[in-house]
């Protein structure tokens, strides 16, 4: 067990199913450390994660404030380098690459969605999720594309601009962007964090929808114990280490879970 899991009674560790450990991988994190930076003000946001994340799951990452879940998330999808140890896309070590390869590998083998729609107020929503494959010189699939479209219900809305749209359809035109390249993996930030309710559990139903039947990979990381009830699988950190997995999850196992850390961060 690790220090994190023993500092948190109750906290078995991974509870992987044969089944599931031998999925293929979309990518890996071994020995993971990031650290900023030094002396004094020197703060270990990860220490020594390993993790897999298999093709055709949905993850979701889960921790208190501070537990270095978006970190995670940061240095395994490229976006923040790394201080020791190994992350992975398929068998791509990210630390290898120079920034005109991250760059790429990126734009061709990740999908992105965040808090944050991050949509162009001109473009239609067409447009705005073909962008990233016009930006790469790239033709879209455009059975591919339709099936995207369809799933996320915005046949009707393809030459509205993000300004006509509601929130949780922006969300959907992110959503359908992340999707409509076929990327190896999808990270996303909080994708509901701007979104109510009714609009948020659309959005995750779509994710959901896409890796049943688009075999799509998501890792999300979230707050929210009904949004990790979409995925598969939830990781659980403390401290910047992982604690616990917790498989085919259910809003109030998760929540029975987080008030652990609740408990924990009231009497330490």
């Amino acid at each position: 067990m690790s220090h994190a899991a023993a500092a948190y009674p109750g906290f078995s560790g991974s509870s992987a199913s044969p089944d599931r450990a031998a999925a293929a991988v979309a990518a890996r994190a071994t020995d993971l450390t990031k650290v900023y930076g030094e002396g004094e003000t020197r703060v270990v946001a990860l220490d020594s994660v390993s993790v897999e994340f298999g093709r055709a799951r949905f993850t979701a990452i889960m921790g208190p404030s501070g537990s270095g879940k978006s970190t995670l998330m940061h240095c395994m999808a490229g976006l923040d380098g790394i201080s020791a140890g190994s992350a992975r896309i398929g068998d791509v070590e990210l630390a290898s690459l120079g920034e005109r390869q991250l760059t790429r590998l990126r734009r061709d083998r990740i999908g992105f969605i965040f808090q944050a729609f991050n949509l162009l107020p001109t473009l239609t929503a067409l447009e705005n999720i073909t962008l990233p494959m016009d930006i790469a010189g790239r033709k879209p699939d455009r059975e591919w594309v339709s099936r995207v479209i369809e799933t996320v219900g915005l046949s009707e809305r393809l030459a509205h601009r993000p300004a006509q749209l509601s929130g949780g359809q922006q969300q959907r035109v992110a959503v359908a962007r992340a999707l409509a390249a076929q990327p190896e993996i999808i990270f996303a930030d909080e994708p509901t964090g701007n979104l109510d309710s009714r609009s948020g559990a659309e959005v995750l139903g779509f994710l959901r929808e896409s890796v049943q039947a688009m075999q799509q990979t998501v890792v999300m990381v979230t707050h929210d114990p009904v949004a990790a009830s979409f995925a598969d699988r939830v990781v659980f950190l403390a401290d910047g280490r992982i604690v616990e997995e917790l498989y085919e999850p259910t809003a109030d196992a998760v929540l029975d879970r987080m008030r652990l850390f609740d408990a924990k961060g009231r009497t330490s």
